[in-house]
């Protein structure tokens, strides 16, 4: 287990049964980019690779 699985297990066991919008998780991403901008780039990756999952010319 990566030491960022940590972060991601609280995630589901926290909010785990709750649905949201993309909209909604673009916004919260922009909102912590604001307030840790050390992380612009990991997050614009992670960002654009969710955004391209579904790309099929993208051999991946």
């Amino acid at each position: 287990m990566y030491f960022t699985d940590r972060g991601i297990e609280e995630l589901t066991d926290r909010r785990g049964e709750e649905e949201v919008s993309l909209t909604w998780l673009a916004e919260r991403l922009r909102e912590f980019v604001d307030l840790n901008p050390e992380f612009e780039t990991p997050v614009d990756r992670l960002a654009t690779w969710l955004a391209r999952l579904d790309d099929e010319d993208d051999d991946g």
